[in-house]
């Protein structure tokens, strides 16, 4: 039975489904994350972990075509990539489709050309995709210089401010229940415990910090419910920059920070009074299969 294989990389988790050649799921499953950034010898390990983890969970049926949208993907890596993926699956270079996972996301929810694109999860970015293909990204840049209103964000800004509090009180002062959450996770009240917790983790864990944050907000905490509302009016401009570039079209609001909280969804909706506000639940491995079975059977001979 033939098996065409579809798989979603992020960079805290990567999902995988494999489908028969009539579309039918035979099985899925998911698997650690990784990213594109093959550049970086440990990014390039962390890939081919994914991937082999991925072959050995495989039911044994022959893969006769996969497609990938993997974070961080760049064009320069592309057949790196493609010599890590035809070596796990056991697959020609020509059965073997490589995108990113926000444009994989996109064609998950929207038609070239009809919508845009928020995800929110780790990272935050904006993406269009018009209907000749040519892709408008917005947001996206990491840490390290923005991905405002991600998990990330939401983390780090919210012990920047609790950590203001401290300089000039020497407490938290009206953040007590966010510094309570906080510390929690992070294993204690000492700045020795945050700075190891911030410092040795990678921007997935510290991500982790924003439900720490949400359970201030709805405990009642103001400068958590602060955080949050800022991190809606941040994922907002990503969608105001594309509907300013690319014209007013339907919004998608993808990403675990979506859930995160309701105060996300609220201030979103606010925040885009005109325009037409969604937050689909896609299964980007699932299409990602379902667009290899296809792109398969219009390529094979007659």
């Amino acid at each position: 039975m033939a098996g065409f294989l579809g798989i979603d990389i992020g960079g805290t988790a990567s999902r995988w489904v494999l489908v028969d050649a009539t579309g039918t799921p035979l099985a899925r499953g998911s698997a650690a994350g990784a990213t594109g950034h093959l550049f970086n010898p440990a990014e390039r390990e962390r890939l081919a972990t994914t991937l082999a983890a991925i072959a050995a969970a495989l039911p044994q049926e022959p893969i006769h075509a996969t497609c990938l949208g993997i974070t961080g993907l760049g064009q320069s890596v592309h057949e790196e990539a493609r010599q890590l993926v035809a070596s796990s699956f056991k697959l020609q270079a020509g059965a073997i489709r490589l995108i990113d996972d926000m444009e994989l996301a996109f064609r998950a929810a929207f038609a070239p050309g009809e919508g845009h694109l928020i995800s929110a999860g780790t990272g935050s970015i904006g993406l269009h995709l018009d209907a000749n293909g040519t892709m408008l990204r917005v947001g996206g840049r990491g840490l390290l210089i923005d991905d405002g209103g991600s998990g990330t964000w939401i983390a780090l800004t919210a012990l920047d401010q609790l950590y203001r509090r401290i300089d000039a009180t020497g407490g938290p002062a009206d953040a007590a229940i966010l510094a309570r959450e906080l510390f929690a996770e992070m294993g204690g009240d000492h700045w020795d415990q945050t700075r190891a917790f911030v410092y040795g983790s990678d921007r997935g864990r510290i991500g982790t910090l924003a439900q720490a944050v949400a359970r201030a907000a709805t405990a009642g905490d103001p400068l958590a419910t602060e955080v949050l509302e800022r991190a809606a009016d941040e994922l907002a401009r990503l969608a105001k920059a594309l509907i300013g570039r690319a014209g007013r079209l339907p919004v998608a609001f993808v990403g675990g920070i979506t859930t995160l909280h309701p105060l996300i969804k609220s201030g979103l909706t606010a925040a885009l009074p005109e325009t037409s506000v969604s937050f689909p639940q896609i299964d980007a491995a699932s299409h990602a299969a379902q667009w290899a079975r296809t792109t398969h059977q219009q390529e094979a001979p007659l």
